[in-house]
């Protein structure tokens, strides 16, 4: 197997990974942990990397250690996939200040929810993006999940922007609103990028036209993750359902208590991290982290 290439213009084409941040017992960050997921995404085909998404727990993350980990998974990649940042707010000038004040010079794209909370109208969101990809010094990937953010982005707005502007190349769609996603993706401009944020929704959804996935399932079976993804790119889709289906189990349990609670088990049951998690979140029940380990056996 091999990567989906990437143009210099870092099209993010393909299985992406939205990153979990390992903690010691003491709940510091576990570098040494981090490390080997990172180098787990690399050595088992994964085309890209997410930083500081939400399955990074960064709202308990402070700014220092935000920056900490960007410059510990740039330099441990050394560019040899790209890397998104992930910087949000239901503030736009708090965006704006982090993309400004922080050191991207090694990523490559921002990743930034539609703002969550305030309930924002289609308006406010336009006028949301429009501001964080005039200040970005980078391109701007959308992400939509509205489970976690109270408000959808529509269809309609997804494309103003999409149009409006070249710096937002594409979008994270978690919506699971397959009539929404089908508009953008008939009406999207050349170029411009649809990603599942849903493990579970890849491969109808790259049938239909989107290219890729950005993936919490790939922390824990990031090899299986990039091969689904890569036979539904590849149009062959009769592999592609048969990996899917045999993931289904593992995509369930990840989610049963909470995200990323259910990757940091699954990793854990494998010796690659310690199960620690950041207040308010807790680690899953013993029942759960069986199911996990049970899982993580057959599949590796």
């Amino acid at each position: 197997m091999k990567r989906v290439e990437v143009s210099m213009k870092k099209n993010f084409r393909g299985a992406g990974v939205a990153l979990i941040t390992p903690f010691k017992s003491d709940l510091t960050i576990d570098f040494d942990g981090l490390g080997k997921v990172v180098d787990y995404q690399l050595e088992n085909y994964i085309d890209f990397l997410v930083v500081l998404g939400t399955t990074a727990e960064t709202s308990t993350l402070n700014h220092t250690e935000k920056q900490q980990i960007i410059d510990f998974v740039c330099k441990r990649i050394n560019s040899k996939v790209p890397i998104v940042v992930g910087i949000s707010s239901n503030n736009t000038q708090s965006v704006i200040d982090d993309m400004l004040n922080m050191d991207l010079s090694k990523a490559d794209a921002i990743l930034s929810v539609v703002p969550y909370y305030s309930k924002p109208t289609q308006e406010g969101i336009f006028q949301h993006y429009m501001a964080i990809s005039k200040a970005s010094p980078l391109p701007v990937i959308l992400y939509n999940v509205p489970g976690r953010t109270g408000v959808s982005m529509n269809a309609e707005t997804t494309l103003r922007l999409a149009h409006a502007t070249d710096k937002i190349i594409a979008t994270k769609e978690a919506s699971g609103n397959i009539g929404e996603i089908t508009k953008i993706l008939r009406d999207k401009p050349e170029g411009f990028i649809v990603l599942s944020g849903d493990d579970s929704l890849v491969v109808p959804m790259i049938a239909i036209g989107a290219e890729g996935v950005i993936s919490v399932a790939a922390n824990v079976v990031p090899k299986s993750v990039a091969a689904l993804t890569h036979f539904a790119l590849e149009g062959n889709f009769k592999a592609a359902a048969q990996l899917h289906q045999r993931l289904q189990r593992i995509c369930d349990a990840l989610f049963v208590e909470g995200n990323p609670a259910g990757a940091k088990a699954a990793l854990h049951s494998a010796g690659i991290i310690e199960n620690v998690l950041r207040l308010p979140l807790v680690p899953v029940s013993i029942p759960t982290y069986e199911i996990l380990a049970k899982e993580m056996q057959q599949l590796l």
